[in-house]
């Protein structure tokens, strides 16, 4: 990706993105910016190409947006993939997002379940989908009453970090925050 691709992303305010209403169990949460253009197409290139060393310089811009939502955090948690769909990608880009925000990363959920694909699904039926397809590892457990970032390449409703956020909060963790490469602006219910 050129230096245009990069600097054609429009950011959104932190104050925007920490009104997300996504969900009571992730107290805040943030993106770079919208899930289109550029952006999009970077996060295209990294997670259906394989291009995964976009992870470290989208993990930067994340990292520059997060602000103070970093504060006081004890790791950043990737979101999972189902071991079949990891073997299948060869890679979680959620994972390798994590890796370069410089936080310890810590894998404290797994994908107990297989799920269709959120980006397949209306939005009305993706908290359905993935209900119960995330658990707590045992890693989870020298996280109680701590504060964590969630990973996530991309948020459109809300509806995979909500289900990991309950798992992490039924395992002790105090406090969930969420950051992600993008977020869906308008979701058709």
């Amino acid at each position: 990706m050129c230096a245009s691709c990069w600097d054609s992303i429009p950011p959104w305010t932190p104050l925007a993105c920490d009104r997300w209403s996504g969900s009571v169990l992730i107290s805040r949460a943030r993106a770079i910016g919208e899930y289109e253009g550029a952006l999009r197409s970077i996060i295209h290139a990294l997670k259906y190409d394989g291009r995964r060393t976009l992870a470290r310089p989208l993990a930067a811009l994340m990292r520059e947006h997060a602000g103070d939502l970093l504060d006081g955090v004890a790791c950043a948690v990737p979101v999972p993939l189902h071991p079949a769909r990891r073997r299948q990608r060869g890679f979680n880009q959620a994972a390798d997002l994590a890796a370069h925000l410089g936080l310890p990363v810590v894998d404290a959920l797994e994908r107990v379940r297989a799920t269709a694909t959120q980006a397949d699904l209306p939005a009305a039926q993706r908290h359905r989908n993935v209900r119960g397809a995330f658990s707590a590892t045992s890693a989870a457990s020298e996280l109680k009453g701590s504060v964590v970032l969630l990973v996530d390449d991309v948020s459109t409703t809300g509806a995979t970090l909500t289900a990991c956020a309950r798992a992490l909060k039924d395992a002790g963790v105090e406090e969930v925050r969420a950051l992600t490469a993008a977020r869906v602006a308008t979701v058709q219910r």
